[in-house]
């Protein structure tokens, strides 16, 4: 399903998340997100400050502790080789994360975290933004304020 979103991208990607590490270490989307920047889409990449309040905070509520900050390090070592793509911006965030944001354009996964579980074990929704004020669109303006206060990379 991942590859398959990324792929149908035109002109934007866009990745919110603490570390998603799964993504940064399939080596097969790594591909694909330096081909779509390549073909002139723009990809965004937002992951938690390793050093940020937020991301100790989300370790200790996950019981992992330190290991959430070292799977952001983990993953910003597997996306060095994309930061030398044209096209792609990788950044840093502190902010709370109700939910990680995967998108392509108008399509959406979604993964709500749950207090206490893993994102990984969380579900994934799929939304298709159809216009402004849809369920979609509201996830879209919640990745803009992040975006908005995070630091490059």
């Amino acid at each position: 399903m991942w590859h398959q979103l990324f792929r149908a991208a035109r002109d934007e990607i866009g990745v919110l998340a603490y570390a998603g590490l799964f993504l940064a270490e399939d080596m097969g989307i790594m591909r694909v997100l330096a081909q779509r920047a390549r073909a002139g889409v723009a990809v965004r990449i937002l992951l938690g400050d390793p050093d940020g309040a937020c991301v100790a905070e989300r370790g200790s509520d996950e019981g992992v502790g330190e290991s959430m900050a070292a799977k952001i390090r983990n993953a910003l070592v597997h996306y060095r080789a994309l930061r030398e793509v044209a096209g792609v911006d990788i950044r840093l965030h502190d902010t709370v994360l109700y939910n990680s944001v995967y998108r392509a354009d108008d399509d959406l996964l979604i993964n709500p975290h749950a207090y206490g579980i893993a994102a990984a074990h969380a579900p994934v929704l799929h939304l298709r933004r159809t216009e402004d004020g849809d369920m979609a669109s509201t996830h879209l303006e919640s990745f803009e304020r992040v975006w908005a206060c995070s630091s490059s990379v």
